[in-house]
């Protein structure tokens, strides 16, 4: 992939090869389109996004090549992240499931890695992190704390249903006989979408992102994203936003209102949703990921859903590895607390809170 460059050189390596701060958003998807490894969330598009919405500076970081280096043989898209209470720290990608570092080579993707950790000390950062699909040798921390859930399609609508269990099929039945109704839609579907969303995250104890991202999400990949909403004549009980990528249909955000569970609304979304997504040709479909043993891990399990192994890597300036997680006892109480707050107070503060976790 040829282009001109807009760079700012981090490091020049042996021969002609440099890795620079590259701003060439068509070649750089090009390439990663053209990596076995390439992600929807390693799309140049992301970082802007990020920078609009969460503030923070970002760093698309790429190996170039040749005489003029002018050919992609590698990129990391990075976030830089500073905050009082996290510090700096170095993410790809922060907020969505998947990120890291891709090259030609394990040599390119070490050479982009050490790069990383360098600016990360320059700057004086806590950490890099990469949420990798596969291990990397040259990288000496990491955390297998999470997974994603895929599960392979059948070619037939009848075929995936004959492949669910009894149990399963009985709910999806009283989800189907309780009057819910499906609607799909883009952008100005958000709405409907966020106001469950926000609703969930804060009745988990956990702040939610604001309504701009998902806004800029079908800005920037309109022909990628589809809203799908759940309602109980006409109220919106539950919805996901799905996003197309290389034959997987992807759930990475779906809320449902608690006081509606009786009529079984997840069961109603994901079964339109795989029937959607085996009409549309797709192979797979993802739920997204999940901490194993959990009940949103259950759930996903229960429709045939397999393991995907998520590999969380780290360098860190301590050698201790982060765990901002909710899951974390030392947010116990802020959790808890959360929780309780008024809707309206949870979605208006909560923003300026999670721009900050990564």
């Amino acid at each position: 992939m040829r282009c001109d460059l807009q760079r700012t050189r981090v490091h020049r390596s042996a021969g002609a090869m440099e890795i620079v701060l590259f701003d060439h958003p068509a070649a750089w998807n090009g390439y990663v389109a053209a990596h076995p490894s390439g992600t929807f969330y390693h799309r140049f598009e992301w970082l802007p996004l990020i920078a609009r919405v969460f503030r923070h500076r970002v760093l698309p970081l790429a190996m170039v090549a040749g005489d003029r280096g002018d050919r992609i043989i590698g990129v990391f898209p990075l976030v830089h992240m500073q905050s009082r209470l996290f510090g700096r720290v170095l993410v790809s990608m922060p907020f969505v499931n998947y990120g890291g570092v891709l090259g030609d080579s394990s040599t390119i993707e070490e050479a982009l890695w050490n790069a990383a950790v360098q600016m990360a000390r320059d700057q004086g950062a806590r950490s890099v992190e990469a949420r990798h699909l596969r291990p990397h040798e040259f990288v000496h921390q990491g955390k297998r704390h999470k997974v994603g859930m895929t599960l392979t399609l059948s070619p037939t609508i009848e075929a995936q249903w004959k492949a669910f269990n009894a149990k399963l099929r009985n709910q999806i039945r009283k989800s189907e006989v309780s009057g819910l109704t499906v609607r799909t839609g883009g952008a100005t579907e958000v709405g409907d979408f966020y106001n469950v969303f926000a609703r969930n995250m804060r009745d988990l104890g956990t702040p939610v992102y604001h309504r701009a991202l998902f806004a800029g999400l079908f800005a920037a990949f309109p022909d990628a994203c589809r809203v799908f909403t759940v309602r109980d004549r006409e109220t919106v009980v539950a919805a996901a936003i799905a996003i197309a990528h290389r034959g997987t249909l992807e759930v990475p955000w779906a809320a449902s209102r608690r006081d509606a569970l009786a009529t079984c609304p997840n069961h109603r979304l994901y079964w339109e949703l795989i029937q959607h997504a085996i009409k549309a040709g797709f192979t797979q479909f993802d739920f997204g990921r999940s901490t194993p043993g959990s009940g949103p891990y259950k759930f996903k399990a229960q429709w045939g859903a397999a393991e995907v192994p998520q590999f969380w890597e780290y360098w860190t300036a301590t050698g201790a590895l982060p765990n901002v997680t909710p899951q974390n006892p030392r947010y116990a109480l802020a959790v808890r607390l959360w929780k309780k707050l008024p809707l309206s107070l949870a979605n208006g503060i909560g923003p300026l809170i999670v721009r900050n976790i990564p």
